[in-house]
Parts: structure tokens; sequence; C-alpha cells
């Protein structure tokens, strides 16, 4: 090639003195455009030969892994693949200049490979984040170690290339400051490792909604990286947390609860002792009359109205369109406090959204207030000013 394009310029009456360096700038020119077509040919021909195969097949996943962006990065290499095989026949009779345009050449095609890699990893994680069964695991940790990684080898391979040594050479030499790495790369080893245990432990996904009242979380995860779990919680506000912090400290996952459809309801009242006694014959027959006495309420003896209640609010929580019978549905005593007695109301919600859950609850204990007066039930509640005032005037 080279002998053609020196007898061509000859033919044109080029100075011989100036013969070699016309000689290497129009091979230079020549390679240059070789480079564009060929670039060209991958970008037109190739790429859409490839697009249309992914579009007639029947499956998606092939498009979302070959977008057009990672066909692009894939076209980028032949340009320095052209130049890297080239270079010899252009530069060669000019040694000095070849010894620096191969390194060139290499760091280029190496860096055009760790663009393609990049991009392709990129893709898989997209395509992959896009399917629901594949959330339970850290992707997008798994994404940016891989990223590290090649990108960590495209660097030293550029290193071997410029210092002219071997890369395994290089690896050892790092090995030296393994110390060092591990300080600086701390957080993202200690990251993926508490990754992989979220994930084979199935303790966290992206979705989940976690409560960790030790760092402020209270909502939906909505990432989780190698150096952070960002949750977004209920009041719009964004939590970060650590990895390795989820792994070491507690955390309550409320994602089960919502699978289950059920979400339980654990709340007391304070009853005032003073109002407990024994009912009369006839408040039972004016409860009767009211609907207000459980048919399974058993008379033996004479019926204390704090039983006839527990008995009364079970039937209602029983009967109740919105509460999960098939599981535990329990009216029963605390241990008495100065501030009465606690009377705790404990079943389940059939509706696990926030909004309906609390709707659905407040309608209930609105019941429970209503009723415990027709028991001859006092509430227990603390003197307030009026109180005071009532006594004193």
């Amino acid at each position: 090639m080279r002998d053609d394009i020196t007898s061509l310029l000859r033919h044109i009456y080029v100075p011989e003195q100036w013969l070699n360096e016309a000689v290497t700038a129009t091979m230079i020119l020549a390679v240059t455009l070789i480079a564009a077509i060929a670039y060209w040919f991958a970008r037109r021909i190739v790429s859409e030969a490839v697009r249309r195969v992914t579009r007639r097949t029947e499956v998606t996943w092939d498009d979302d892994l070959l977008p057009d962006r990672v066909l692009r990065a894939g076209c980028r290499i032949m340009p320095p693949v052209v130049f890297y095989m080239m270079s010899p026949a252009v530069f060669e009779n000019s040694p000095d200049i070849l010894a620096w345009v191969i390194p060139i050449c290499r760091i280029w095609l190496t860096v055009s490979a760790i663009r393609f890699v990049c991009a392709f990893l990129k893709s898989a994680y997209l395509t992959l984040d896009a399917r629901e069964r594949f959330h339970v695991y850290p992707l997008r940790g798994i994404y940016q170690m891989l990223t590290i990684l090649v990108v960590s080898i495209g660097v030293i391979i550029c290193l071997s290339i410029v210092s002219g040594r071997n890369p395994l050479l290089i690896i050892s030499g790092l090995s030296a400051s393994a110390a060092i790495l591990m300080l600086v790369f701390k957080d993202t080893i200690m990251g993926l490792v508490a990754g992989v245990q979220l994930s084979a432990n199935r303790m966290l996904r992206k979705g989940d909604w976690i409560i960790a009242p030790k760092y402020g979380a209270n909502g939906e995860v909505a990432e989780v990286t190698l150096a952070t779990v960002k949750v977004v919680n209920w009041d719009n506000s964004v939590t970060t947390i650590p990895p390795y912090a989820l792994v070491n400290d507690s955390f309550q996952n409320m994602q089960p609860m919502r699978h289950a459809g059920a979400r339980r309801v654990m709340r007391s009242i304070p009853v005032d002792f003073s109002s407990v006694r024994f009912c009369t014959d006839e408040q039972i027959e004016q409860l009767r009359a009211e609907g207000m006495l459980a048919t399974d309420t058993e008379r033996t003896g004479r019926v204390v109205n704090l039983r006839l209640f527990r008995d009364y609010m079970e039937q209602y929580l029983t009967t109740h369109p919105q509460v999960r019978t098939d599981l535990m549905i329990m009216v029963r005593q605390l241990q008495p406090t100065p501030q009465g007695l606690p009377v705790e109301l404990y079943f389940f919600i059939a509706d696990t959204e926030w909004l309906a859950y609390e709707h659905i609850q407040a309608d209930i204990f609105d019941h429970v207030y209503a009723a415990i007066p027709h028991f001859g039930l006092l509430i227990y509640q603390s003197p307030t000013g009026n109180d005071i005032l009532r006594i004193n005037g």
C-alpha cells in the first residue's frame, strides 16, 4: 500500500524531499477514512441488522439488553481497531512515532472496550430491575460493583500499556497497598457484603415498607446501592442508611404484613376502677333490650359490667366486615396502673393500606367509646382545668 501511494505521488510531481512526509500524511488520511467507513458500516449495517433480529423475536429481554446506546458503544470499538492494525504500515519508516502511536491506539481500544462493557452492564441492570421477580436482589449494588471492577481492570491495563510492564506485575505491586485500598473502599466492600446478606436472607428489597427508628426511617425502599439504602418516608422526606447498618442493627419490614393481607391492631383504653361493679337484673335487661348483650354470655351468679363489655366487644369485632375472623380476636385486661385498668383490643384489619387502616381502626374505637357508657363504665381521664374549676365553683 505504501509503495502504491509513493508511486501515485511521484506521478503528480511531489518533490522528493517531501515525498516521505506526503506519503505518511496520505496514509493517515486513508486510514482515517477507512476507520470512518468501518464505524459507518457497523453503525448502519451491523447495528440495524441486530436491531431487526431482536425486534422479530417473541421475547422482549433482548430488546432491553441491546438498546441503541449499547450498539453505539460497540461500534466505537471499530476506529481504534483499524488504527491499531494499520499503524505499522503507516509509520513503517518512522519507528519513533510508531512507538508512541501503538500505545495510544491500545489505550484508545481499551477505553472503548470498557465503555462498551459498562453500557452493557447498565443495560442488563435496567432490564433486570424492570422485572418484579428480581427486586429481591440488590441489583444496583451488584451493577455498581461490577462497573468498579471493570473500570479498575481497564485502568490497570492502561497503566501496563504506558509503563510497558505486565498487568500481573502491577496487580502484585498493588497488593502492597492493600491496606490503603481497603480503607478507601471500606464502605463499598461492606456495602456489597451487606447487600448479599440482605438479599440472601430476603430481608429487604426495593418497594418494601421498612421502619428503622434509630435512623428515622419509616417508608418505602426506593433504592439499594453499595453505599446506601434510600428510604422515601411517608412525609416525603428521604432517609439514607448504610446497608451494613441494617444488617448490624434491627429494623422492621412491614412487607410480609402487606402480603398477608392483615394488619394488627393492639390498642388499650383505660377504664376507671370506680365504675367497675356488679350489674343488676334491670341493667342486664336494659342491655338486652338495646341489643348490647352478647348472645354467648354465660350467667353464672352475679355478672360484672366489665365482663359484659368485653363479651360485647369480642362479638362486635367478630361480626365486623373489615376484621379478619380467621386470625386472633381478643379483648383482655392488662396489668392495673395508677391511670386505670387498661382493656386491650387485639385484632387484625383486612385492609393493610395506611389510610384505610386508620379509618377502620378509628371507626371501631369510635364505637368502643360510644358503647362504654351503656355498661356503666367510665374511661379514666386526668383532671383538666375545667374539672378543677367545677370542683371549686
